[in-house]
């Protein structure tokens, strides 16, 4: 992470010789030279093989490209400036420390430091993340918190923890980058480049089926496009779609919603089955009773997702102690389906997501009616989040699940 970001200096002179209209007005509010901003303003230019800016005889005007990362530039010092104004409400500078407006001051190398230090809690692995010296992280770090007159890092048996004050700014910094990449992913699209990289946390249903179909849709339109998809838990997806490492998620919705600061979009409601390998006995057993599905051993999702949550409504703790055997717990339909075909467990599962193992004869529904629900499939985002033209497209093609398999809600919108 910001690695791959200009200068900020850079980045505020273009944003205000286009505010200003004009180089000579911009130079005396960044208090640079003129020069200076001229020779930013050029290897901006040279880092996008554009034109940004074009200067006339009745001022300064943006070209379509430089239209689309100075507002992307805007939306990405607002973040900062936000964060840094949350980061000190409540904290206490250290006396006589800290500058006004530390966040017109920071570096991208400060920034750089902080990024890779809220991931890895350890000076060492974050100058080895960032292919630096440790030293020069280590001064970077101690340099950002001289500018914020703050305590960032705190030193403890297991590592280095952020303070409260440095993972509010973190996770603000954290989405100025992502912004950024946005800005430079539309830049290069507008000009037929590469469109950027997409990344898609994908929880177990949406990998099935709605996410394939989506990705191949999206190839053929969009041919140079990139996307990257992360499985893991819940919580781990959630983590990194908050910090702006992924840009969406796709899978089992949360009631409530875990935060306020995303978004929650219904796509379906998707039923709950009880799966069991082809030839169990209960998937030939005409009347399938309750005391039937005790008398064998149950392979469970995870704790807090929903699907366990209506497995613990359909078996309280009486009934899961009736259950021979020890309880198997996994999310990996991979791991899953060998259990299954191996052995007499069942398992709550969405038939649509095993639809292939069941269309290749490896798995079954058992025939007994799970009605106490079903988890609502959706798309979650962050709150403000704004997708580059490709990914709008995707989100359309995620958002055509509707129709292939049910409406449920009408979408909130971005």
């Amino acid at each position: 992470m910001w690695t791959d970001v200009p200068n900020l200096r850079h980045l505020r002179a273009f944003v205000l010789v286009a505010e200003c209209g004009g180089i000579t007005r911009a130079a005396r509010r960044i208090h640079l030279s003129q020069p200076a901003i001229t020779q930013a303003l050029a290897k901006l230019e040279e880092r996008f093989a554009t034109k940004l800016l074009e200067f006339g005889t009745e001022g300064v005007t943006l070209t379509t490209a430089g239209a689309l990362l100075r507002d992307r530039v805007d939306r990405a010092l607002e973040l900062i400036e936000t964060g840094a104004r949350e980061a000190l409400r409540g904290e206490a500078r250290r006396a006589g420390g800290g500058f006004a407006n530390f966040e017109h001051l920071i570096t991208v190398a400060q920034l750089r430091a902080l990024a890779a230090m809220a991931t890895t809690r350890n000076f060492s692995l974050a100058a080895r993340e960032l292919g630096l010296s440790q030293p020069s992280v280590h001064r970077a770090a101690r340099d950002l918190e001289r500018l914020t007159g703050m305590a960032l890092f705190v030193t403890t048996k297991q590592g280095v923890d952020l303070t409260p004050a440095a993972e509010i700014f973190a996770r603000h910094a954290a989405l100025a980058h992502a912004e950024l990449q946005q800005g430079f992913a539309e830049v290069s699209e507008s000009l037929g480049r590469d469109p950027g990289m997409i990344v898609v946390g994908a929880m177990p249903f949406g990998r099935t089926k709605i996410l394939p179909d989506a990705l191949n849709h999206l190839t053929r339109e969009r041919p140079l496009a990139r996307v990257r998809v992360i499985s893991a838990p819940y919580d781990g997806l959630l983590g990194r779609l908050r910090y702006g490492i992924i840009d969406v998620l796709l899978g089992a919705l949360r009631d409530p919603p875990p935060i306020d600061d995303v978004v929650q979009e219904p796509l379906l409601d998707d039923p709950l089955a009880i799966v069991a390998r082809a030839g169990h006995p209960l998937v030939t057993k005409p009347d399938v009773d309750y005391d039937d599905l005790l008398a064998y051993p149950w392979a469970v999702p995870g704790d807090d997702t929903p699907t366990r949550a209506v497995f613990h409504q359909m078996f309280p703790p009486e009934a899961e102690r009736r259950m021979p055997g020890g309880m198997l717990e996994t999310s990996s339909l991979v791991l899953l389906r060998g259990v299954l075909t191996g052995s007499d467990r069942l398992t709550l599962l969405s038939a649509r997501q095993a639809l292939f193992e069941i269309d290749q004869g490896l798995l079954a529904v058992v025939p007994y009616p799970v009605s106490l629900g079903s988890r609502r499939i959706g798309l979650t985002y962050r709150r403000g989040w704004r997708p580059t033209p490709t990914q709008a497209i995707l989100l359309d093609h995620l958002r055509s699940a509707r129709e292939t398999y049910g409406s449920t809600a009408s979408e909130p919108g971005l």
